[in-house]
């Protein structure tokens, strides 16, 4: 039989209002009931334990227990015992055996008892085989086996999105920020002990679910969800974590390419009465966001200008190719922002994962919100060019003020 923690009995209140013939006779028994609570005898709940009465759910990341009796029901003993179990899952077939030795003799009415644990690590179906060995007295070998069969559901709905955001102007590594929507899909609710995430060896993590509160002589740190970290049936939180890549990979790989192993999330909750869950995820990857051979980004923006008045911005190019550029600078002019200065300039040589800043000027003719484009790289070496449009967007405003009477 499967071992699980008790649950509070829960009674079915009877009562009746006061004019009614029975007048107070349900009230007083349910008072007298020993199952019921003190001064809250018609909630159901009451504060007595009772033993389980069926198998149950069981979800993915429990421990699940089994207690196994082999009892000899004959009246000879038997000998040579040897009692196995075995979970057979969809992908896999584990011995749980606690021991694999034999027995050598089992009397009429005595038994072999074992507890088994598992950690379930799969959805879905899932046997205990029970396979029993044994020798008769007159040295026949017997054997036989049993099936128990059962369900193992999920708990939690694990939902992961990736942000990218520059962590310095001044560096070409980026943070990235990770959400982690986790959904109870229970039908009843969950105490979430820990949720965190392991960061891959090239990342350092910093969780963002707390908010610092000032004490009288200490800074507290509070979690962003309050006091109670209760999750109820269906109800969904996000967890935030920001990542950074570590120094020495930043250093030796200038910009990190490709799809890169994040780290994975560990969620440990309690149920019930104590019963523990727990939960890892596979690992997490991200696509590094792709910058091409040539990098642009903004060093330096402001947020409003003034009509028809030149204002500076400053770029950054980076060369993110393994080989060394020779780049022209070119600006093409657009219906609303308009360059100042010399187009077709010789930038120079720029050398693998390095940068150079660039001061530039420009002009609004139109007021409202405007996109900065019209920015062309182009490698003379061969002969190809990069277009950035897009790049970021200005309010315009216009200087004077207008008053009609």
């Amino acid at each position: 039989m499967r071992l699980t923690k008790p649950t509070l009995f829960t009674n079915i209140p009877v009562t009746c209002e006061e004019k009614d013939l029975p007048g107070d006779l349900f009230n007083q028994l349910m008072r007298d009931d020993p199952s019921t609570v003190n001064g809250a005898e018609i909630l159901m709940l009451g504060e007595m334990l009772t033993l389980p009465q069926n198998f149950g759910n069981i979800f993915l990341g429990e421990t699940f227990s089994s207690y196994i009796s082999v009892h000899n029901d004959s009246n000879q003993a038997v000998k040579d015992i040897l009692v196995k179990a075995d979970l057979q899952t969809s992908s896999q077939r584990l011995n749980l055996s606690a021991s694999n030795a034999a027995v050598t003799e089992l009397k009429p009415d005595c038994c072999i008892d074992d507890v088994i644990h598992h950690e379930v690590k799969e959805i879905g179906t899932h046997i205990l085989v029970c396979a029993v060995s044994y020798t008769t007295q007159g040295g026949e070998k017997m054997y036989f086996r049993k099936f128990f069969k059962f369900q193992v559901l999920k708990p939690l709905d694990v939902k992961t999105k990736f942000y990218n955001a520059e962590s310095d102007l001044s560096s070409v590594t980026d943070e990235v920020f990770l959400e982690a929507q986790i959904q109870n899909i229970t039908t009843s609710p969950m105490f979430m002990e820990k949720v965190s995430l392991e960061p891959s060896i090239m990342y350092s993590v910093t969780e963002l679910n707390s908010v610092s509160q000032a004490g009288e002589c200490t800074c507290l740190s509070v979690s962003t969800f309050g006091s109670r970290a209760y999750l109820q049936p269906m109800d969904t939180r996000q967890y935030l974590y920001c990542l950074k890549p570590k120094k020495e990979f930043a250093e030796k790989a200038g910009i990190i390419k490709g799809v890169t192993v994040i780290g994975k999330l560990d969620i440990v909750w309690k149920t019930n009465l104590g019963e523990r869950g727990r939960l890892q995820t596979s690992q997490l990857q991200r696509m590094a966001p792709g910058y091409g051979d040539v990098r642009l980004s903004l060093e330096a923006i402001p947020d409003t200008v003034n009509l028809e008045e030149p204002f500076h911005i400053t770029c950054k190019i980076t060369n993110c190719s393994e080989r060394t550029m020779d780049l022209v600078l070119e600006m093409c002019n657009t219906n609303s922002i308009h360059w100042c200065g010399i187009s077709g300039r010789q930038l120079g040589k720029l050398h693998p994962s390095s940068s150079l800043c660039l001061a530039l000027t420009l002009l609004s003719s139109v007021q409202g919100l405007q996109s900065v484009s019209g920015l062309r790289l182009t490698d003379t070496f061969l002969k190809r060019t990069y277009e950035y449009d897009d790049i970021a967007q200005v309010c315009v405003v216009s200087s004077a003020i207008k008053v009609e009477s």
